[in-house]
């Protein structure tokens, strides 16, 4: 009896009908002997590769690197979707971590690991790729795409990481020290004493030449500045160490040795320069709190002033101006007067033409640090009054060139000059919400009130218990505007 035998298997199908076997899984297991095949199969990897990191791992080789790649791509979209839909429902959410070092601190390894994570997965690609089954004419092109891909991806992830939030936190660890709980407003406003002094080249001591107090709506975010004088003398003092030396006010001291006058900016010297303790012993938590004794005296003489609460300063260098001007572009502003730049007359009369280094032509000016700065300075030729003008337009010159896009792009030189200009003690818990009142105050204008004899009927020279009577009644008409009384019907 005969047994029959087993059936072959059937041999393998080779030249063209190949690709009709292989082409079930074209991209884990293609035809490398074709090279049209090859580049085809080249380009969908390193599109895959960028639009969705991981997933060219997945498909062609190790699907365990592949996973890692698509979970950590998913998580990053994740996070970015959750990020914008939290921006439109919870933005004071989103601020209050955006200003917070730590979190800033996370994110910044996070976006690292990723550029690492996409580094691998581009170079496994090019592996994957095997340039040298592709067309040749067709390798170059591949190589530099994948390399550009990973340029824009993984650089982009580096960039952030290392140009905006590095550059961030260390900005705000620099500026915001100050660690203590937060006050809360007062009478529903955050008062903030500005400060702008000037340690330029040829100053014995540094005057706060520039003080104004910024008066912010703690619900509507409107913002009322008043401008306070630098010569304005005799000026009261707020229940504290200041006033039980001077019940009546500032008064001057004559000395060969070390001296001042009655005006407010005078307070440098009689707080800190010239005692011997250099006034710790008037204010001697002011250096655990991220202040100064002569800081904290201008705050209770502007609370005598305008009889109002101010629990925070923010004291701007105005040297600084020039870095944060450079920093940011230049500045666009329109000036009234011919200003000379320098250090002033050597002698009473003397001529601006004499002293003069150079001058400030009237006229729309795209200035740059040093002028903006000498912009700033200039106040023998004007008045106090136009010097604190120009100092205004300045700040909002800043403002305006201060933009998201112009910021972005050179963050980091921005960063740096916001350490050297400007110096605070409000907390970095109130940060987030400070923003979001800014925001809020974007479209409202701003309220001013300068105390001068235009503004408030006050002389600066000698001005009377009566005129500052008078000044904090008009600070709280404006602080606390009357409402407007309904129109009868009918």
């Amino acid at each position: 009896m005969s047994v029959s035998a087993p059936p072959r298997p059937p041999a393998p199908v080779r030249g063209a009908d190949a690709g009709v076997i292989l082409g079930e899984q074209p991209i884990r297991r293609p035809d490398t002997r074709s090279p049209k095949v090859m580049t085809r199969r080249a380009w969908w990897l390193v599109a895959l590769n960028f639009l969705v990191p991981g997933s060219a791992q997945v498909l062609a080789g190790n699907r365990r690197l592949g996973r890692v790649g698509l979970a950590a791509t998913l998580l990053m979209w994740v996070l970015v979707v959750l990020t914008l839909v939290a921006s439109l429902v919870w933005p004071t959410l989103i601020v209050d971590l955006g200003v917070n070092g730590f979190v800033l601190l996370v994110v910044q390894l996070v976006l690292l690991a990723y550029a690492v994570l996409w580094v691998v997965l581009t170079v496994d690609t090019l592996r994957l790729v095997r340039l040298v089954k592709t067309r040749p004419g067709a390798r170059p092109l591949v190589a530099v795409t994948a390399i550009l891909g990973l340029v824009l991806g993984s650089g982009g992830a580096v960039y952030a990481a290392q140009q905006l939030l590095a550059p961030a936190r260390e900005a705000l660890a620099s500026i915001f020290t100050n660690n203590a709980p937060p006050v809360p407003p007062s009478n529903g406003y955050y008062n903030i004493l500005l400060l702008g002094a000037d340690s330029g080249l040829g100053r014995d001591s540094m005057r706060f030449d520039s003080i104004s107090v910024v008066s912010v709506n703690a619900d509507t975010g409107a913002v009322h500045i008043t401008g306070i004088p630098r010569d304005l003398a005799h000026v009261p003092f707020s229940a504290g160490p200041m006033q039980d030396l001077y019940p009546d006010g500032l008064e001057g001291h004559i000395s060969q040795t070390c001296g001042w006058g009655p005006g407010i900016n005078q307070l440098m010297n009689a707080v800190e320069v010239c005692r011997e303790d250099r006034g710790s012993g008037l204010y001697p938590d002011a250096a655990a709190n991220s202040s100064t004794p002569a800081i904290e005296a201008t705050k209770d003489a502007a609370e005598g002033i305008l009889g109002i609460e101010i629990p925070y300063y923010a004291f701007v260098d105005m040297k600084g101006f020039a870095d944060i001007v450079d920093a940011l572009g230049g500045v666009d502003i329109t000036v009234q007067e011919r200003l000379p730049k320098g250090g002033g007359p050597a002698y009473d009369g003397q001529s601006a033409e004499d002293w003069a280094i150079g001058w400030i032509e009237a006229g729309p000016q795209h200035m740059d640090g040093d002028t903006a700065q000498w912009y700033a300075r200039s106040r023998y030729t004007t008045s106090d009054a136009d010097r604190m003008r120009r100092q205004r337009e300045l700040q909002q010159a800043i403002l305006a060139q201060a933009n998201p896009a112009n910021v972005l792009t050179r963050f980091q030189e921005v960063a740096a000059a916001g350490e050297d200009l400007v110096q605070t003690d409000i907390p970095s818990s109130l940060l987030g919400f400070f923003v979001n009142l800014a925001v809020k105050a974007k479209d409202q204008p701003v309220q001013t009130l300068e105390l001068t004899l235009d503004g408030a009927g006050i002389d600066t020279d000698k001005p009377t218990p009566e005129a500052y009577a008078h000044v904090r009644e008009l600070i709280q008409q404006a602080l606390y505007p009357p409402s407007p009384t309904p129109t009868p019907e009918g």
